[in-house]
C-alpha cells in the first residue's frame, strides 16, 4: 500500500477507513486530479484529492491541510472500463509529468501519480482488479480530452471510440478469466482462431461472441464472450453455423454474436511492425485491388472504363517504396467523371493514412475503412478495379446463397405502394406464407447498391427491425423479400387513424424505433434516413424500422457521405447540413423529429419552410414547437435529441431509458 502524505490527520484515516464499504484499502495516497471539463467552456484546473481504492470503489476526497474532507466522488470497479496513461501536453510543470486516466461507464477521469512508481503502482493495482469487468475497451485516446476534442485524433464527442489499441486488453481478457465464469465445463484453449493458408485470397466472415452460450442442442456450439468464430453457413436469420479455434463445428444463434469486417491476410498474427517492401508487396498481390506498377494515365483509363462512383485501385508510387490510391467520383462537373490521387502517407509510428487522424498499421487495414467511410476522401472506395485476368463475376453470390430465394416460390397478389425504386407488392411465399417484395427496376438501383442494401439487412436480427427473407437477383426486377407488416407505413398509418390513437400508445410506436436504433447504434450501423416513412405497423401496432439503403456500417461512429450524396433535410442535424458529417448522434437527431411526426399523428416538420429555410432556421436555433398530444416530459425528450452539439445529444440507450421512465405516467 502506497503511504499517506504526513500531513494527512489520524481523523481523516479513520474516516477512510470507516468508509471503505468494509473492504480492505488496496492504495491509498493524496494526487492531483484534473477536472472535468463537462462544458466546453470550463476552465481546466487541478486539485489534490484524497484517492481511496478498494476492492469495490474508487473514493476520492477533499484534502486541506489538517480538514476533514468531505467525499467528491466514488466510481464503481466493476464499471472502469480501461485505465492507462496518458500522454503529457507541452510545457508541463513537473507536478504533472505522471497522469493516468481512468474510464468508465459514465464518464472519464485524469489523475497524475506524484511520481513515475506512484503511477506505475496504481496502473497495477486498477487493472488487476478490473481484469473481469464486463465491456473492457480494446482502444482508447493516448491524449487528453480538452476544449471539446481529444487531442489525439480531434474528436469531439467525449464518449468517442478511442483512436489506440489498448495492448492490454487482450491479457486482461484471457481465455481462463472467461472460462472461469462459463456455467459447466465449458472451456476455450485458445483464444484466437487458427492461421488462414497462405493462398486464402477470399475475405473471410468472421463473428465475435458478445455474450457466453451454454448449447441448448446436440448441433449446438458453446459461445465464450470475446471469442472469435468462422462464421460458415447462415442457416436461416436466427442461426449460424461456426467453427471455433480448435476446429470444432455447431449451431449459435446469431443475437449473440457480432460480424466483424476482416480479410484473410488481417487474421495473420499482427507482429506489430511492417515487414519490407518486397514481402508486403507478396502480400499485396493477394488483393484485387492493388495493381502493382502501372502509370497514372493507365489507372485513370481503367477507372474511367468502370464508370463507377467510388472505383479505385491501389498502385506503387513513382516514388520508391510508396503507394498512391486512385478513386473515381462522379459527383462533378465532368460526366465522364474525375479520378483523384491519393498519396498514402506514413506517421512517425508507421502507420498508414490518407486523411490526417485515420491511420492504420495496415494498407488492407485502411482500405476496409475506407470502403466504409470516405472520412477526408472524395468519396468511398466501393468497386476495386483490377488489372489481373481472372475477372469477378457481375453478380456475387449473397452470403452462402441460402439467401437466394426461387422467384417462382413467390406469388405476387397486389400492389402496396411504391417509390422512386419500384413497386412493393404483397406475395405469397411457397403458398404459405405473406411477404412483402420490393421490386427493384433496372434503371433505378445499380446491381451493386441493391446487393449492398440486401447485405446489410442480413446483418440484422432485431425484434423491431424489419426482417429479410430473401432475395432474388437472377434478373430484373430484382426481388428483396422481407416479413410483411398489415397496417403498412406508419406516417400513412398515423394520418389515417388520428382519431383513435392516445398518447400512450404513440409513445409506444416511439419506444419501438428506439429500440431497433440502440440494436444499430450498439453494432455500429447508422441509419442516416430515420423518419416515419421508413417504419412499418404490423397488426399488433408494433413498429419496426425499414428502408436501409441508406445504412452505412462504420468504425468509428462516423461517417462522412460523398459530394453531392442527397439527404432529407428536414430530418438532418446541424453537422449533416453543413459537413455532411453523419453518426449515431445525426440518427438521434432525426429519431426527435420523428417523434415530433408521430405525436403531431404525421404532420410535416417544418411546414411553412421550404429546405433552404429549413437550413437557414436550423443555424439560427429554431426548433419545433410542442405538439398537442405529446406533454412535457415527452417534449422535454424529443427536444434534447436537437442539441446543437452532436456530444450533448443522448444515446439511444439513455433515450429508451427516458421514453421507459414517462410510459407509466402516459398510460390512461
Amino acid at each position: 500500500m502506497l503511504r499517506l502524505s504526513r500531513e494527512t490527520s489520524s481523523s481523516q484515516r479513520q474516516m477512510f477507513k470507516s468508509n471503505s464499504m468494509q473492504n480492505d484499502i488496496i492504495l491509498e495516497e493524496l494526487l492531483l486530479k484534473r477536472s472535468q471539463q463537462k462544458k466546453k467552456i470550463s476552465p481546466v484546473n487541478y486539485k489534490k484529492r484524497l484517492f481511496v481504492f478498494t476492492q469495490r470503489s474508487l473514493f476520492y476526497y477533499d484534502y486541506d491541510k489538517e480538514k476533514k474532507g468531505n467525499k467528491k466522488g466514488t466510481i464503481d470497479v466493476r464499471k472502469i472500463r480501461c485505465v492507462e496513461t496518458v500522454n503529457i501536453e507541452d510545457e508541463t510543470p513537473v507536478e504533472r509529468q505522471y497522469p493516468f486516466q481512468i474510464v468508465y461507464k459514465d464518464g472519464l477521469l485524469y489523475v497524475y501519480g506524484t511520481n513515475q512508481d506512484s503511477r506505475r503502482q496504481w496502473l497495477e493495482a486498477l487493472q488487476k482488479e478490473i481484469k473481469n469487468n464486463s465491456y473492457l475497451l480494446n482502444k482508447y485516446h493516448p491524449g487528453f480530452f480538452t476544449n471539446g476534442k481529444f487531442l489525439c485524433c480531434n474528436q469531439s464527442c467525449k464518449t468517442a471510440p478511442g483512436c489506440a489499441i489498448w495492448e492490454l486488453y487482450n491479457s486482461l481478457h484471457s481465455p481462463s478469466n472467461i472460462t472461469e465464469r462459463l456455467p459447466g465445463n465449458l472451456k476455450l484453449n485458445r483464444p484466437s482462431l487458427p492461421p488462414i493458408p497462405r493462398e486464402a485470397k477470399s475475405p473471410l466472415r468472421i463473428a465475435v461472441a458478445e455474450y457466453d452460450y451454454r448449447p441448448q442442442r446436440k448441433s449446438d456450439i458453446p459461445l465464450i464472450k470475446n471469442h472469435k468464430y468462422y462464421i460458415l453457413v447462415e442457416k436461416d436469420p436466427d442461426w449460424w453455423r461456426v467453427r471455433d479455434a480448435d476446429g470444432n463445428e455447431g449451431d449459435a444463434p446469431r443475437t449473440h454474436l457480432r460480424e466483424r469486417f476482416e480479410t484473410a491476410n488481417e487474421t495473420r498474427k499482427d507482429t506489430g511492425s511492417r515487414e519490407n517492401d518486397s514481402a508486403e508487396e507478396a502480400s499485396l498481390e493477394d488483393y484485387e485491388w492493388f495493381v502493382g506498377d502501372i502509370t497514372r494515365a493507365r489507372s485513370e483509363q481503367l477507372l474511367l472504363e468502370k464508370g463507377k462512383e467510388g472505383a479505385f485501385m491501389l498502385r506503387k508510387s513513382s516514388q520508391a517504396g510508396k503507394y498512391t490510391m486512385s478513386v473515381l467520383s462522379l459527383a462533378v462537373e465532368n460526366k465522364n467523371g474525375t479520378v483523384k490521387h491519393y498519396h498514402v502517407h506514413t506517421d512517425s509510428d508507421n502507420k498508414v493514412y490518407l486523411a490526417q487522424n485515420h491511420c492504420f498499421a495496415s494498407l488492407p487495414k485502411l482500405i476496409t475503412y475506407h470502403q466504409h467511410n470516405a472520412a477526408g476522401i472524395l468519396t468511398r472506395l466501393r468497386h476495386p478495379v483490377s488489372t489481373k485476368l481472372k475477372k469477378v463475376p457481375s453478380s456475387a453470390p449473397l452470403g452462402n446463397g441460402l439467401w437466394e430465394l426461387k422467384r417462382i416460390d413467390i406469388v405476387l397478389l397486389k400492389e402496396l405502394g411504391s417509390g422512386q425504386f419500384g413497386l412493393v407488392q404483397l406475395g405469397k411465399w411457397k403458398g404459405e406464407y405473406d411477404v412483402a417484395v420490393k421490386m427493384i427496376r433496372e434503371s433505378s438501383m445499380s446491381e451493386e447498391e441493391f446487393l449492398e442494401e440486401a447485405q446489410i439487412m442480413m446483418k440484422f436480427s432485431h425484434p423491431k427491425l424489419v426482417r429479410l427473407y430473401g432475395v432474388c437477383t437472377e434478373k430484373y426486377p430484382l426481388y428483396i423479400v422481407t416479413e410483411f407488416m398489415s397496417n403498412g407505413c406508419l406516417l400513412t398509418y398515423l394520418k389515417d387513424h388520428r382519431k383513435e390513437l392516445q398518447p400512450f400508445q404513440l409513445l409506444e410506436m416511439c419506444h419501438d424505433v428506439c429500440e431497433a436504433m440502440e440494436f444499430l447504434e450498439h453494432h455500429q450501423f447508422i441509419h442516416r434516413d430515420l423518419a416515419a416513412r421508413n417504419c412499418l405497423v404490423d397488426s399488433d401496432l408494433t413498429v419496426k424500422v425499414s428502408d436501409f439503403g441508406m445504412t452505412r456500417y462504420v468504425l468509428d461512429d462516423q461517417y462522412v457521405s460523398s459530394v453531392g450524396t442527397k439527404f432529407p433535410v428536414k430530418w438532418s442535424a446541424p453537422e449533416v447540413l453543413h459537413y455532411s458529417n453523419f453518426s449515431s448522434k445525426s440518427d438521434v437527431w432525426a429519431f426527435g423529429i420523428l417523434m415530433w411526426e408521430v405525436f403531431s399523428l404525421g404532420k410535416q416538420p417544418y411546414e411553412l419552410y421550404d429546405n433552404p429555410q429549413v437550413v437557414e432556421k436550423i443555424s439560427q436555433g429554431y426548433r419545433l414547437y410542442r405538439p398537442q398530444l405529446s406533454s412535457e416530459g415527452i417534449y422535454e425528450i424529443m427536444y434534447s435529441c436537437w442539441h446543437e452539439l452532436p456530444e450533448q445529444r443522448p444515446t439511444f440507450h439513455q433515450l429508451r431509458s427516458q421514453i421507459e421512465s414517462v410510459q407509466d405516467d402516459e398510460r390512461p
